[in-house]
């Protein structure tokens, strides 16, 4: 029979990490059944009949956020073999906050005690074997980062499973919490059997005042009372709230617990070492605009020395194959149309895309260093007091930071926000971010007209993205988005080297998404062009595809694009195509035009910002509208898809307009 284990853990404690670690590259990604909140499960490597399951990164398991919700029911009712706690050694009193309540659920149970290098170097010490018999689960030290200790957590694992080895100890409390937890235990423990439910964490959840698993438990009134009448007792005898009561009791144990366990309470030099980097890194003045320099700094890499080259460098060997098929097609003599169905078809849709997988992979490989070394979190920090003039919190930047990825588990992350108003406003927002399908569509336009200041036009069209989305926000939060957003609190992780591991594995997804889509959609869309610009409306086989169908449609709508400066149909087609996929775009324009050079012949360098700045802001593709439709609803999925569109032709408009006035159009 295959083992389930569940990975859990708070975020920041290196939980993707071991996952990575546990199973290589034999993982995928889904979403829990009937909920937009992403997991990962795969394969233990050496392990034929172990699986593990990577849950969202939680701090309690309280029914406050979809992450806390999906994880809790994850373990209920999938009921996993054995859970995995990852816990954070250099910041252990937080992480075993959670680590409490993992315990109540009475299920088999492994500490892996996580960043131990990091404990040693600085000096500090740790009683695994007296943390071990105080929280009555076995505790193993690791380093998920350097690999280490974790064939001995797998092992650990094997044992505690085939014993089914359940925790020795679930009781942490004690005065006035202690007498209502048992009083409360004993008064639902048939309903909590019934419901699936072990009965000291529903007791505590219910003493906390958890509404979703009191009605599951489906208590009579006068079970309703007598606990009511349990809690009223506590709360005057502990002098505070059911809630606090109930942190109280955790924490005075996880206290008491971190001075017998831990031998120097200073925190480990990671730690004192990020405090000092953060008095610049996160500074009032000064933390927005270093930021906006790395990201320079990046994309001056990216579109630069080290992106221009290697994509340079692809494309040459992309013409060599094109090449090489045109000179074996027209050396066996195949007909007129089926050579262009190849060539300018396959081979110029398809290849023109595919000359982009190295900055795309550049792009990412910096943007997971970020990510993995702590600073995005301090960037989610430092926008907040800025996202708040518009009416959301430092929360909301994560869905926008993953929207430069993709726009698609941008708008599903914006699940996890714990208000409507926030998710709604976010996910209208989110998509001005822009997405990584967008970079080739950059990456040819500002080659071909803006060679000497590429990393400059990059910089300005993600600002132009930002400022649109902050403009969106101060108009909506004063009508449609009313209200204050909910406070943000955000744990920093301390500064740590990125582990290559992680990084290239990362880079890895973004490379096989991208072939994926090259060789599916980008490939179908291709020969769709190609057929509609090459027959006209008799289907007859065309050599000048002005006459075309495809040139028929784009003449149709082509006038709405006159006033940005890009009145012409191959324009028009393109961002119609574009709605597929972005990297279409470029695939249409390549097929139209034959290539970089003929571009210049249907922009002006104006006339070419103009369409990037519409290409970056209107509607998304058509997965990122399916998802939106999912988050918000038909309808506020066609007023958002409207809305997106309209701000981006009035933006167009005026950048054209604006700039045909200096530079003379």
């Amino acid at each position: 029979m295959s083992i389930l284990i569940a990975l859990a853990g708070n975020q920041n404690c290196g939980k993707t990490t071991l996952f990575n670690q546990l199973t290589g590259s034999s993982q995928h990604v889904g979403n829990f059944p009937g909920v937009t909140v992403e997991h990962k499960e795969g394969r233990i490597k050496g392990e034929k009949d172990m699986s593990v399951v990577d849950l969202p990164g939680i701090y309690s398991l309280s029914p406050y956020t979809p992450e806390e919700i999906v994880s809790r029911d994850f373990i209920i009712k999938q009921n996993p073999d054995a859970i995995l706690n990852i816990v954070d050694a250099t910041n252990l009193q937080r992480n075993l906050y959670l680590t409490l309540q993992l315990i109540e659920l009475g299920h088999p149970m492994v500490i892996a005690l996580n960043m131990m290098d990091e404990v040693r170097a600085s000096g500090i010490t740790i009683d695994i074997k007296k943390l071990s018999e105080e929280l009555g689960v076995p505790v193993v030290p690791i380093s998920a980062a350097k690999n280490q200790g974790v064939e001995e957590l797998v092992e650990e694992l094997r044992r505690v499973i085939k014993a089914h080895q359940l925790p020795k100890r679930t009781d942490f409390c004690e005065g006035e919490v202690h007498k209502a937890l048992h009083a409360a235990k004993h008064l639902i423990e048939d309903h909590a059997a019934a419901a699936g439910y072990p009965a000291r964490f529903a007791a505590s959840k219910l003493i906390e005042g958890d509404a979703p698993l009191e009605e599951a438990l489906e208590l009579d009134e006068s079970d309703k009372d007598i606990l009511q009448h349990i809690i009223d007792q506590m709360e005057e005898g502990a002098g505070t709230d059911r809630e606090a009561a109930l942190a109280d009791m955790r924490y005075q144990f996880i206290e008491q617990l971190y001075d017998d366990c831990v031998s120097q309470k200073s925190g480990t030099r990671e730690m004192q070492r990020s405090v000092k980097i953060d008095r610049i890194l996160t500074h009032k003045i000064w933390a927005i605009p270093i930021f906006i320099g790395i990201m320079g700094f990046i994309f001056y890499l990216t579109f630069g020395p080290i992106g221009g080259f290697l994509s340079g460098a692809f494309e040459e060997g992309i013409a060599f194959v094109t090449n090489a098929a045109d000179t074996a097609l027209t050396g066996a003599g195949v007909s007129l149309w089926m050579h262009s169905f190849v060539i300018d078809g396959v081979f110029t849709g398809v290849g023109t895309v595919l000359s982009f997988l190295p900055v795309i992979l550049i792009l990412f490989f910096f943007l997971s260093i970020l990510e993995d070394s702590g600073y995005m979190a301090r960037v989610a920090f430092v926008m907040d007091s800025s996202l708040r003039k518009i009416g959301l919190s430092g929360r909301s930047f994560v869905p926008m930071l993953i929207g430069f990825g993709c726009s698609v588990p941008a708008i599903m992350s914006a699940r996890t926000l714990a208000s409507e108003r926030d998710r709604k406003l976010t996910i209208l927002i989110t998509p001005f971010m822009s997405c990584g399908a967008k970079v080739p569509i950059y990456a040819l336009f500002t080659a071909a007209f803006f060679s000497q200041n590429q990393a400059l036009v990059m910089i300005s069209l993600y600002l132009l993205g930002i400022a649109v989305a902050i403009l969106t926000g101060l108009l909506f939060k004063k009508t449609l988005f009313k209200g204050n957003p909910v406070p943000f609190v955000l744990e920093l992780p301390a500064y740590r080297l990125p582990s290559p591991k992680s990084v290239l594995l990362h880079m890895w997804e973004k490379a096989k998404d991208f072939l994926v889509r090259a060789f599916t959609i980008i490939f179908l869309a291709s020969i769709v062009i190609w057929f509609l610009q090459s027959f006209d409306f008799q289907f007859n086989f065309v050599t000048d595809n002005s006459q075309s169908i495809l040139a028929g449609i784009g003449q149709a709508i082509a006038p709405v694009f006159a006033p940005l400066g890009f009145g012409n149909w191959q324009a028009s087609t393109a961002l119609i195509t574009g709605l597929t996929a972005k990297e279409t775009v470029i695939s249409t324009l390549s097929v139209l035009t034959g290539g970089e050079q003929m571009l210049t012949t249907l922009f002006t360098p104006l006339s070419a910002y103009s369409f990037l700045s519409f290409v970056l802001l209107y509607m998304p593709c058509i997965a990122a509208v399916a998802t939106t439709k999912r988050e918000l609803g038909g309808k506020n999925a066609v007023l958002t898809i409207i809305y997106q569109t309209l701000a981006a032709w009035v933006v167009a408009f005026i950048i054209f307009q604006v700039g045909s006035l200096f530079l003379g159009g």
